[in-house]
């Protein structure tokens, strides 16, 4: 069946099946969270999503390579921020509506492009800025403040974009430098700690076998869609798979309303297809710019570099 897609279609496919795999996981930490501490559903899913993960490492590197770190300051600094994004959006997971959550997490590319202009010193160009300006406008009239209560899941998810902002950003600056064994295991590692360091202060229970095996499909699903988010991108343009991921709004809508009576107004609605239509805007302007700059490239070389033929005359008329 899927021997005659081309390479491309795969690679969509692949990020559709990370990103369901990746929602699917985000609903049960939500139903975990009525029975388990934020601590605990980090805690055990971590562990869990080690077990895909075991499958993904290049054969050319070792699990304790993870610690030989070439840029050891910003690598902390990802590992701190990929930590603290993910307790903070489990909390917010378990506490505001999915679609919500997910509506400040989109936040991140956003976040990311401002980040880029501070520190990497990118230049972003005025139809990029106003995008940016129409994400926030489509943040606004979800999450209304002033107009509704702001809770603190709200801000705890405006916080984990934030941090995961800064983590994407600082790997730009240490791209190349460091493994991908430790990209993975370190920040695995430390949330594992940071997580663990919770429960000593909290206390934990003993967990129902059903609770158990609803942490373990939550940490596998997790290590599933992060291995289909790297084999789609390996397979695909990077134009063509980062549009999936907004299809984590309808996986939202839907869990939120078949399993926790969250049916979003019309302004909220609303402000969703802003959020969305901006980040795909964003996207295929991108795409479009490479695509306008490979012709021009190519008709320059062309013409600077003429070959023989351009100087043919025309042949002879056929007899």
């Amino acid at each position: 069946m899927f021997r005659s897609l081309s390479p491309t279609s795969l690679g969509v496919l692949c990020a559709l099946g990370a990103m369901a795999a990746f929602s699917t996981g985000d609903a049960l930490v939500k139903a975990l969270g009525g029975s388990l501490s934020i601590f605990e559903i980090g805690f055990f899913t971590t562990v869990f999503s080690f077990l895909p993960a075991l499958f993904s490492k290049p054969r050319e590197e070792r699990w304790r390579d993870t610690f030989k770190l070439n840029r050891p300051a910003l690598m902390l600094l990802v590992a701190v921020c990929r930590t603290l994004s993910a307790m903070l959006i489990t909390y917010s997971f378990v506490t505001i509506p999915l679609a919500e959550a997910y509506c400040l997490v989109f936040l991140i590319p956003v976040l990311a492009t401002i980040l880029s202009v501070v520190v990497l010193k990118e230049q972003v160009s005025l139809d990029r800025w106003v995008l940016v300006v129409v994400s926030f406008l489509g943040v606004l009239l979800v999450v209304r403040p002033g107009f509704r209560e702001i809770e603190l899941g709200h801000v705890t998810a405006f916080i984990c974009a934030l941090a995961a902002a800064v983590s994407l950003t600082t790997i730009r600056l240490i791209s190349g430098a460091e493994r991908r064994v430790t990209l993975f295991a370190l920040p695995g590692l430390l949330t594992l700690a940071a997580n663990l360091v919770g429960l000593l202060i909290i206390g934990a229970s003993l967990p129902s076998l059903p609770v158990v095996g609803g942490l373990i499909a939550c940490g596998v699903l997790g290590g599933i869609g992060y291995l289909l988010q790297l084999k789609g991108v390996a397979l695909a343009p990077a134009s063509r798979v980062a549009p999936m991921q907004y299809s984590q709004i309808i996986w939202a809508l839907l869990f939120g309303a078949l399993f926790f009576a969250e049916l979003p107004d019309a302004v909220s609605l609303a402000g969703l297809g802003v959020i969305v239509a901006a980040g795909l805007a964003n996207i295929f302007a991108d795409g479009a710019r490479a695509r306008i700059a490979g012709r021009w490239a190519e008709y320059r070389a062309r013409h600077d570099n003429p070959s023989p033929d351009d100087f043919k005359g025309p042949g002879p008329d056929p007899v």
